[in-house]
This record gives structure tokens, C-alpha cells and sequence, in this order.
């Protein structure tokens, strides 16, 4: 396993925790409305915003299990097990791949681009010591 880099603390968690859960909100929304490829879409942007933190971390992908579960997704179903025994403390240790987007579809230690308003949500609840 590659050796992940440590992502900074946040330091306005309430920042990132009301954009993540307006992501699972509209995910849920698309799931009502039955547009499973928009609900998938939101649980990704819901993963890249959690990712500092470890609860919600674990609960987007509990909440990806959900969507695999739902589908009948055995590929994605096994790889969010998987990411169940590693996220919280990745999380909590800092250290994930920056932007990945949680799916098993993707390699779990590779960071990924963070599309702009997410990082102008990650970027403002940091700061940087000088």
C-alpha cells in the first residue's frame, strides 16, 4: 500500500460537514426521484467533502454500500466494505487520497483531481500556519 501524504487538520469542520450533508440530501433527492447516475454523482462529491472527517467519512460510504446494496452491485458492495475498515481511521490519521471518489470503480489510495467548489469549501475550512 502506498504511503498516503498527511492532509491538513480542518479547523472549520461545520464548513465541510453542511456541504457534505447538502451532497447526501441531494443524493437522496435523485434517489426519490429514481436518477440513480445523479445520486451516485452526489455520494462521490459527498465522499471527496467528508474525507476530513472521519464519521461522516464512514457514513458516506456506508451510504455508498447502501446504493450498491440497492443495485445488486456485488463489485461495489465488496469494495465499500473494504473502504468501511479503512476510512475512519484514514480519516482520523489524516492521511487518504485527497479527491478520490469512494466508488470501488477507482483505486482507493489514488488521490484525484477535487472539482473547484469543493475545493473552495476544503480550502476555506483550513488554515494555514505561518
Amino acid at each position: 500500500m502506498p504511503s498516503l501524504p498527511k492532509q491538513p487538520r480542518p479547523t472549520d469542520k461545520q464548513t465541510i460537514r453542511r456541504a457534505w450533508a447538502d451532497e447526501l440530501h441531494a443524493g437522496r433527492q435523485a434517489r426519490a426521484t429514481g436518477d440513480s447516475a445523479a445520486e451516485w454523482a452526489h455520494l462521490e462529491r459527498a465522499h471527496v467533502l467528508s474525507q476530513p472527517l472521519a464519521i461522516a467519512h464512514i457514513r458516506t460510504h456506508l451510504a455508498m454500500l447502501g446504493h450498491g446494496i440497492r443495485h445488486r452491485d456485488r463489485h461495489e458492495i465488496a469494495g465499500q466494505l473494504v473502504r468501511l475498515l479503512v476510512a475512519g481511521p484514514g480519516s482520523a490519521i489524516r492521511r487518504y487520497p485527497l479527491g478520490n471518489t469512494g466508488g470501488a470503480d477507482v483505486s482507493a489510495v489514488v488521490p484525484m483531481p477535487v472539482p473547484a467548489d469543493l475545493q473552495t469549501v476544503l480550502d476555506a475550512s483550513v488554515v494555514v500556519a505561518r
